[in-house]
């Protein structure tokens, strides 16, 4: 396999970009198709910029435009492209697509359509019409070597574009997804060493790569005393881009038609209202009433939804962005003061506490579950986990529950033996307490007859510490384990 010479500039994106310098290098004959999306910053322009650059393809970026003045648009660069005396007239796209697919006839080039659901949502045929121009034993397919790209940050649109019977299912040789940053990338393209205050500026702004250069301006958190100027400096300054920027993130899906309905979802969600019954009753609605926006906002990638490892009927929504749970905890319920007024740092003050307990607090929890199942090493839980996730643990005789953060299965044949149990506190000193209810709630597991459950570890994840006492503990019992931010960004 081939891979194209990337980028000094380009940060990580390792997978991305052999990926597709697979896909711009296949050797074999035929017009290629494929699809590339993500959630918007995530630096995909750069990415196909960048391979379009190595491979000496063709880009094009649509804007929201009518159908006509798009196709004026591309006839205009691929006139450029080609060394054409001037513009290409094109009558339609059935045209234009062959005209793509007729660049190279002698080696891969790839060819690519940047933010394709402008054009859809111009002209609705377009999917079919790329699609009758695959069809097999078609001579413009056959004799040509593109590698046609399309690119989208409509998540929801994206979504569909292969999927059911959409006019491209099956048609595509790559479908690629941009990520986020996880949170140790973050912490590196960012520049902060200290894991605590890595974990509190990646609860603000996540795995954007574009929100530090192009948002922040470089402007990053110098150390632990800098994170509170940092806020007021940039994301709650009404001056800078990432002020407004939540907002503008559902006006960009076409597909988030009732703008306030689903911003008071992610509002309760972000109140810590994880359930369905429990947005309903914040929303003062029926829990029947939100299946649709709940499958919408999951479908653009603003929310995903987490099942109850110990109860199959019950659901967790979590939000998918930190920077949209940021702005409706922090942000949305001071909006016009943070408008009008010129005592931010005040502001921020009043906040901190919605901060810890509406933000924070979540985001750590679901960092520490996702370096559980993708970045532990195996000793840590006895084995390298096959699933994550949270739950709720009845205790009948006491008659009450427990909510359990984290719960660590492994692969065992057809067995899924539970190896730890954790919990997990952002400003707690874990002592004896916390331990002893992680061992009633595997008591309570073992009871029902759960595999594994009664040699299942039990893992403190705290970012304020141990009490010496803990500490003691699990220096002499290798089945209780203690985990700070320091153990989440160690690579190993």
């Amino acid at each position: 396999m081939t891979t194209l010479d990337r980028p000094a500039r380009m940060f990580d994106r390792d997978r991305e970009w052999a990926a597709l310098s697979a896909f711009a290098t296949d050797p074999r004959p035929g017009a290629t198709l494929g699809v590339v999306s993500g959630r918007r910053r995530q630096g995909k322009t750069f990415l196909l910029r960048a391979l379009c650059e190595a491979a000496g393809g063709f880009y094009f970026p649509a804007d929201e435009a009518a159908d006509r003045e798009s196709l004026n648009s591309l006839g205009a660069l691929l006139g450029a492209f080609t060394g054409a005396p001037g513009p290409i007239a094109f009558d339609g796209w059935h045209q234009a697509i062959d005209a793509l697919l007729g660049l190279s006839r002698d080696r891969r080039i790839p060819v690519v359509i940047d933010e394709f659901p402008y054009l859809v949502r111009a002209n609705p045929s377009l999917p079919s019409i790329i699609q009758n121009a695959f069809a097999p034993l078609r001579p413009e397919r056959d004799d040509s070597r593109a590698g046609l790209l399309l690119c989208g940050s409509a998540m929801s649109f994206m979504g569909r574009l292969l999927s059911g019977n959409a006019p491209l299912r099956g048609r595509a040789g790559l479908e690629l997804v941009v990520p986020t940053l996880d949170h140790r990338l973050a912490a590196e393209f960012w520049g902060i060493d200290d894991p605590v205050t890595a974990l509190k500026t990646n609860a603000v702004v996540g795995g954007t790569p574009a929100y530090r250069h192009d948002f922040a301006r470089d402007d990053t958190p110098a150390g632990p005393d800098d994170f509170d100027p940092w806020v007021v400096r940039t994301v709650l300054s009404p001056a800078s881009p990432l002020f407004r920027e939540a907002r503008y993130l559902l006006a960009d899906e076409p597909d988030l038609h009732d703008a306030a309905l689903y911003h008071s979802v992610l509002a309760a969600i972000a109140s810590g209202n994880a359930q369905r019954g429990s947005i309903a009753s914040y929303l003062g609605r029926k829990s029947g009433d939100l299946a649709h926006p709940l499958t919408v906002l999951e479908g653009c990638g603003m929310v995903f939804r987490e099942p109850d490892v110990f109860k199959e009927n019950r659901t967790t929504f979590r939000i998918a962005e930190p920077l949209v749970t940021f702005y409706h905890a922090v942000m949305r319920p001071i909006w016009s003061d943070l408008e009008y007024t010129g005592d931010t740092g005040r502001l921020w003050e009043r906040s901190r506490q919605r901060f810890v307990g509406n933000v924070l607090g979540p985001h750590f929890e679901q960092v520490c579950r996702h370096w559980t199942r993708h970045m532990a090493p195996p000793e840590v839980f006895g084995d390298y986990p096959n699933r994550v996730g949270s739950g709720t643990v009845n205790d009948p005789a006491n008659r009450t529950s427990y909510d359990v953060d984290i719960a660590v299965f492994g692969l065992d044949d057809d067995r899924r033996p539970l190896l730890a149990i954790g919990e997990v506190k952002w400003g707690d000193v874990m002592g004896l307490g916390h331990l002893d209810r992680l061992r009633r709630i595997r008591t309570l597991l073992a009871a029902q007859g759960r595999p594994g459950a009664a040699t299942a570890r039990l893992a403190c994840f705290s970012a304020a510490g141990f009490t010496g006492d803990l500490t003691r503990i699990a220096a002499g019992d290798p089945g209780v384990v203690l985990l700070g931010p320091a153990d989440l960004y160690l690579r190993t």
